[in-house]
């Protein structure tokens, strides 16, 4: 295990009807001019805008709002959304949304309080400060309730990047399951291949005895398995929507990562497939992953052969590691397909003709410098490889 730092200061509150302890919470954390940043309509006809408002009445907290957040979130909005704050002298910023607005939002934050241009942090530097930021989580997928990241697309260029920071980590965040009860199939599985993917990002690592870290990820893991299918056949099923919820939080807070290294080339590799065709993140995921296991899995096959036998019920070969390791990433493979995701480019709605385009932008794209590194470091004809196996 190597040395690390782990600070996560977020207050989740929990359960139903939780939204409306928006306005104590704010209070709570200094906050007096708040920003209400929402997506679409569904947080106006659900009733939930109007709740939150009410909350931050009863205490006496001014707010201003910004609605429109697509997924896939745009800069665009972001710097409508930081001239609003620098206007309106907000000094706390509130979500209402996914992992979407929740990113959106923590562009925003930091962005007010920096004097160049936001997408720095996406270029890699740190943040160090931003205003302090609460959220209502709608969707249960990105973990950025509880997370110090974000993820925002240039629009010029469309480039996909993230940021990072224990400043944009969110004050408080709430956390009703029954938010999430009207969600579409499509965006529950899309949700649940994300948390699952932020699990595997940290599973793949080159760091040893990491068996702590190894545990708690496949108990997520194992989850994530037993809950899905559930959620996907059920969709009022409080219970499976709540242990989704809190184990999507768990994934990507980073307590599951610490003292380890990890990959995120599966989310690299995807993000372009996003960037290009506003898919859905999760959806692209599911396509991504299996073929990055498929072309990685040789560099350490004991680490795939030990999730198989552990999460995915696989028989160990102790002769040939390698089938056990083929075995669980084909098992991974299936239960996507079971809960509704798309196995391959055609049903993605990308195009094998476009693969030079993706690779370029891939490992050249915003200052890139031709590969990109993690379990395994692949340069641009690895990538190349990898995007073909998904057609």
């Amino acid at each position: 295990m190597e040395n690390f730092e782990f600070y996560s200061p977020t207050c989740f509150v929990f359960g139903k009807e939780t939204e409306n302890k928006a306005g104590e919470l704010v209070k709570r954390f200094g906050g007096k001019k708040v920003l209400i940043h929402y997506g679409g309509g569904s947080v106006v006809r659900s009733g939930l805008l109007d709740r939150v408002k009410a909350s931050l009445d009863k205490e006496g907290i001014d707010f201003v709002e910004l609605g429109g957040v697509k997924p896939n979130p745009r800069s665009g909005l972001v710097y409508e959304g930081i001239d609003l704050c620098k206007k309106e002298n907000v000094d706390f910023v509130l979500a209402l949304g996914g992992g979407s607005v929740i990113d959106s939002s923590k562009a925003i934050a930091a962005g007010v309080l920096y004097d160049g241009d936001f997408w720095d942090f996406y270029q890699g530097k740190r943040i160090e400060k931003a205003l302090n930021i609460g959220t209502i989580l709608t969707i249960a997928a990105a973990g950025s309730e509880g997370s110090p990241d974000s993820v925002i697309t240039k629009e010029e260029g469309m480039y996909k990047r993230g940021a990072s920071g224990d400043a944009i980590r969110p004050k408080f965040s709430i956390l009703n399951p029954t938010l999430t009860q009207t969600l579409p199939a499509f965006q529950s599985a899309a949700g649940i291949t994300d948390i699952m993917a932020h699990l595997y990002e940290r599973y793949l690592t080159n760091s040893t005895e990491v068996e702590v870290t190894d545990r708690l990820i496949e108990a997520l893991l194992l989850t994530m398995k037993h809950e899905g299918p559930r959620v996907i056949a059920n969709p009022d099923n409080y219970e499976a929507r709540a242990n989704i919820m809190w184990a999507g939080m768990m994934a990507h807070n980073n307590s599951c990562g610490v003292g380890r290294s990890q990959d995120w080339n599966s989310h690299n590799i995807e993000h372009e497939l996003s960037a290009e065709y506003d898919c859905a993140h999760g959806a692209g995921l599911a396509v991504t992953m299996p073929a990055v296991f498929n072309y990685v899995y040789k560099h350490n096959v004991m680490r795939f052969a030990q999730v198989a036998v552990r999460v995915w019920g696989c028989q160990m070969d102790f002769e040939h590691p390698e089938v056990t390791a083929k075995e669980g990433i084909e098992a991974f493979r299936k239960y996507l397909i079971s809960i509704g995701m798309p196995k391959n480019f055609e049903e993605l709605g990308a195009k094998e003709e476009d693969i030079p385009k993706l690779v370029n932008v891939l490992c050249y794209g915003d200052g890139r410098n031709g590969s990109i590194s993690g379990f395994v470091t692949l340069n641009e004809d690895d990538c190349t490889k990898i995007y073909k196996m998904m057609v």
